[in-house]
């Protein structure tokens, strides 16, 4: 075939996804669901993957009172990132073979970055789980922090991982590098490398690129109502029935709520309510900490949505006392949201691998249309697709390499993200 590829390309393919598997260093460690392709294009590209149970306990032999339901919560996780890098060389630059190498490399490269970046974003948006540090990155105070707050909440307490900007990072390592009564070898690889490495239960990374977060502009004075029949107390459900009677899956990791104004307010802001707590999410006590909360959307003057939602119990249902993850201990129809996210800085993202999903797709590109195609997987699932075009009009070869995939926040109470230099 005219558009075959060359051995020699065949085996530049193979040096681009070692390269490409290589780079996807935060999409490593998190959880990958393998779709069914076919059900994914017959279903729009959306899955519903189920949360966890949480079970309640009671005391004595008779239960007769308390055989209830157990709600099932799931999730839309959606294969909605389409990448591609097109190129096109000429005849007289097809006669150096390096310069082809180098257009593939660059290729590897930004797809690399593209799937890190949408799981940074992910992880940075949609965890839930905010610690605000008014000082600079220090060491292991910091991230000391974010383990009380998942430890408190029952996050699971293996594959932890916390992603730190490159100045954030070194704030740490300088920490290290100076610490006379450490491992002799660990404060050298900190001076020499500015590696951090394992903290307080978590795996490092150091991010060249880091999501900021703006100072949050909304103002001091709004308030939300946390009294029982204030509209802001959320039951969780499984599914909701339309008028027409017909079922469909509820998303529970986000809550509309009333607020006082929404002025200024944007997505990402992190807020905490007066007098909410949170609670430990299996044992239901209450930790002593405010729940920390992150705004979704802004959908009016009064109106916004919320992550997590309120599950207070105030109601008493099964599927909120299952489901409970904060306690107001002071209800009120005006009760204060205080901004956390007060300086423009770094939103350093920490997380449980399993908060966030990664969803391999898979193009079905056909291989007797005229263009040469190579493909091959990750060991992540991860395809890459590359293809190669000859148009005899203008002697030009067209090369496009291609990866198809989602990225998935699950639980956003299993993840979160760490703040420096807040006034």
């Amino acid at each position: 075939m005219a558009n075959e590829f060359s051995k020699e390309e065949r085996v530049a393919f193979e040096d681009i996804l070692e390269g490409f598997q290589d780079a996807l260093v935060l999409s490593k460690n998190v959880a990958v669901f393998a779709t069914d392709q076919q059900v994914m294009e017959r279903s729009g590209d959306v899955i519903w993957r189920p949360q966890p149970y949480i079970a309640q306990s009671f005391d004595g032999e008779d239960q007769t009172a308390n055989f209830g339901d157990q709600t099932q919560l799931s999730v839309p996780a959606t294969i909605g990132y389409k990448k591609s890098v097109p190129w096109v060389m000429t005849a007289k630059e097809m006669r150096d073979a390096l310069q082809e190498n180098r257009l593939g490399d660059a290729a590897k490269q930004k797809l690399a970055s593209d799937i890190n970046v949408a799981v940074m974003n992910v992880a940075s948006l949609r965890g839930t789980l905010v610690v605000k540090r008014t000082v600079a990155a220090t060491g292991f105070d910091d991230v000391a922090l974010c383990e009380a707050i998942m430890n408190e909440q029952g996050i699971p307490s293996y594959d932890r991982f916390l992603a730190l900007s490159t100045r954030d990072y070194n704030g740490m390592a300088s920490n290290l590098a100076g610490r006379v009564s450490m491992d002799a070898s660990k404060v050298l690889t900190a001076y020499e490398q500015a590696l951090v490495g394992n903290v307080a239960s978590f795996k490092t990374f150091k991010l060249d690129y880091a999501r900021r977060l703006a100072a949050a502009a909304g103002g001091a004075g709004i308030t939300i109502d946390t009294t029982a029949g204030g509209g802001n107390v959320y039951v969780p459900v499984a599914t909701s029935t339309a008028t027409t009677g017909e079922k469909s899956n509820v998303d529970n990791r986000q809550q509309q709520v009333v607020v006082s104004a929404t002025a200024s307010v944007v997505e990402g802001d992190c807020f905490t309510i007066a007098a909410v707590n949170a609670v430990h999410h299996i044992t239901k006590q209450d930790t002593g900490s405010l729940k920390t909360f992150r705004v979704i959307s802004v959908d009016d003057a009064t109106h916004m949505t919320i992550s997590p939602p309120l599950i207070t119990g105030q109601g008493g249902t099964d599927a909120e006392l299952q489901y409970k993850n904060c306690v107001v201990n002071t209800a009120a129809a005006n009760s204060a949201i205080v901004f956390l996210n007060t300086t423009e800085k770094a939103a350093n993202p920490f997380w449980q691998r399993d908060a966030i999903e990664l969803l391999p797709g898979r193009y079905a590109v056909p291989s007797d249309a005229g263009a040469a195609v190579m493909r091959a997987t990750t060991d992540q699932g991860i395809e890459l697709v590359m293809q190669k075009q000859y148009d005899i009009n203008t002697m030009k070869t067209k090369y496009r390499l291609d990866t198809l995939y989602g990225v998935c926040m699950k639980q956003p109470e299993m993840a979160g993200i760490i703040l420096f230099s807040q006034t």
